[in-house]
């Protein structure tokens, strides 16, 4: 990782080309015969004054000479269509190798760091970012290549004419680099800033869109939307601010950099009439050096690009190189079952520790809940479980062996989580289930839909299981997006179970219909559930009391009512709301 953050932005880019990287080489072979093509023409302008002055008047000659100039002409097309198209292909095949790579990446990230990186940073990174970059990587290889080399051989023929006249004819173009390089002042905080606000707006739109339903429900409108309009005005203005600032010395850059003649013809004039310089000479620097200098501006003007891919790579590069889970690419021992324990376990989020100590036995086969107060650590742990995070101490074995010597595939075979807020893909309903086990057939989807209880609900939608549920689930119920991600973990059928909140977003028709298809899910498994409805664990092979990052108490149903006293709490408090809900015929 350490050499990948290290590698130049082309070299970077070069190491996903993979075998397209020949497509480049043949398309800055083709770029540079193109500008050779394109500077030929003046060559033989040159030829053909000469020869014009010196008395040649054979129609022939100028015949071919301009026939040579077509083909020029002709072969500069081609060169130049064909390096693009080579150029562009093997450009498509770096940005989707980089979102390939990312995603795979960001599967095997903990958790965290994605939770800590807003989805608008990294879905502007993947999408708007990489392919602001594809003009750049198809054009600059060949273009920037081609447009210097060819100028370099260029201006080594003039020298063979005149050295003088060749030095001279590039005063102008120093000057004009001298006023571009003024811009470059505060480039690199410019750019960041300039990055920054863009950032923000994205994030801030990304935000607003999400979140319109409560902005709406609140009214909170005019506040809101005044935040994105703010963060849309800065995003402008810094550019608008930037580019006020550099408006002369660009258009003084952009004047002075193709003025060759003004050097070039009172300095050939002088050396012609001292005898230094034959007429015939100076007429071809003259053409040569206004062919010379328009690619030289040509690549003067990809700085801003080299700048962007610069931006841009440092960006992927810094997905690319976060640390990954621990984990080896094949198993180093095979579980004996699907029992679970927690040995010491010690976890935090960034320097704050969260979980302390934890210490949990959890037989094969049994069904073991956690239960406390909101944010005692219950998710946390359940998530450590599933293998989102690793643990910052201590160990968690499956069927006694460290998860860490188990592949990632190979664990997540063993585990199905079921979270309170799972997310359904903008596919059909078929698709969605099947994501449980890559593979299946219709009817192994079906089967797992009618065990799960949402056969009949999907039956009745208008387009069956072929219904596309629109982004993250959008077009179902809470309810109904809960029981189709049963369904998907019932077809995984993993044999670890953690349920997060299974119930959450149910009513209570529909708790039983779910508590049912759980019943047939866990049937033989390992079942470790997370509840705040402490009725619908409390036949529980084993209950752990979770309070400030430590396990305050663990046993049964019974054995806690007795000798727990923040259970027995909680399980008044739970009962008592439900007869006060189920008093006042209140569904919620």
């Amino acid at each position: 990782m350490n050499q990948q953050a290290n590698k130049s932005p082309i070299g970077w880019v070069m190491s996903f080309a993979g075998r397209k990287k020949s497509l480049y080489t043949i398309s800055v072979v083709l770029a540079v015969i193109g500008v050779l093509c394109g500077i030929l023409p003046f060559i033989i302008t040159g030829n053909m004054i000469r020869n014009l002055i010196e008395g040649n008047r054979e129609w022939s000659f100028y015949l071919v000479q301009g026939g040579l100039m077509a083909v020029c002409w002709i072969g500069k097309l081609l060169c130049h269509n064909i390096s693009t198209t080579c150029s562009h292909v093997a450009t498509f095949h770096v940005l989707g190798e980089i979102r390939k790579q990312l995603c795979d990446k960001l599967s095997r990230v903990p958790l965290g760091y994605v939770k800590d990186t807003p989805s608008g940073s990294l879905k502007n990174i993947m999408v708007e970012r990489l392919d602001s970059i594809e003009t750049t990587l198809a054009h600059i290889l060949p273009e920037f290549t081609s447009n210097l080399l060819a100028p370099a051989c260029v201006f080594v023929y003039m020298l063979t004419i005149d050295w003088r006249m060749a030095l001279i004819s590039l005063i102008s173009l120093v000057l004009g680099l001298l006023c571009y390089c003024t811009m470059m002042f505060g480039y690199a905080e410019n750019y960041q800033n300039a990055i920054n606000k863009t950032k923000i707006l994205n994030d801030t739109a990304v935000e607003y869109i999400n979140g319109i339903q409560v902005i709406k429900a609140f009214g909170k409108a005019g506040a809101s939307y005044q935040r994105f309009v703010v963060a849309a005005k800065e995003g402008g203005q810094c550019y608008v601010d930037w580019m006020r600032r550099n408006n002369i010395p660009f258009s003084l850059a952009m004047v002075l950099a193709p003025c060759t003649l003004i050097t070039v013809l009172p300095f050939g004039g002088l050396f012609v009439m001292n005898g230094s310089l034959a007429a015939m000479d100076l007429i071809m620097i003259i053409i040569l050096s206004v062919g010379l200098i328009q690619p030289l501006i040509t690549c003067m003007s990809y700085s801003d690009d080299l700048a962007r891919l610069g931006t841009i790579v440092s960006e992927v590069t810094g997905i690319m190189t976060q640390e990954e889970l621990a984990r080896p690419e094949q198993d180093k021992a095979v579980p004996a079952d699907s029992s679970v324990v927690l040995k010491d376990v010690t976890f935090g989020y960034h320097e704050k520790e969260v979980l302390h100590s934890i210490n949990m036995e959890i037989p094969s086969g049994s069904v073991c809940a956690l239960v406390g107060p909101s944010g005692s650590g219950k998710s946390t742990i359940a998530k450590l479980i599933a293998s989102l995070w690793d643990v910052k101490g201590g160990s968690i074995e499956i069927g006694g062996v460290d998860i860490r010597d188990l592949s990632l595939e190979g664990y997540n075979r063993r585990v199905a989580y079921v979270a309170q807020d799972n997310y359904l893909f903008d596919e059909t309903i078929r698709e969605n289930i099947r994501m449980g086990r890559a593979g299946a057939t219709d009817a192994e989807v079906e089967e797992a839909a009618k065990r799960s209880g949402c056969h009949e609900f999907i039956m009745g939608l208008e387009n069956g299981y072929d219904t596309v549920v629109g982004g993250s689930g959008g077009h179902l119920s809470g309810g109904e997006r809960q029981r189709i991600a049963i369904a998907r973990a019932m077809l995984k059928d993993a044999p670890i179970v953690i349920l997060d909140e299974a119930t959450a977003y149910t009513d209570p028709e529909n708790e039983a219909v779910i508590q049912a298809s759980v019943a047939k899910l866990v049937q033989g498994k390992t079942l470790i559930v997370i509840a705040h409805r402490l009725s619908t664990i409390a036949d529980a092979d084993r209950i752990f009391v979770i309070r400030d990052g430590i396990v305050a108490a663990a046993g049964t149903h019974t054995e806690l009512l007795a000798g727990s006293k923040l259970y027995r709490d909680m399980w008044e408090a739970h009962i008592s709301v439900k007869d006060t809900v189920e008093g006042g015929n209140v569904h919620a």
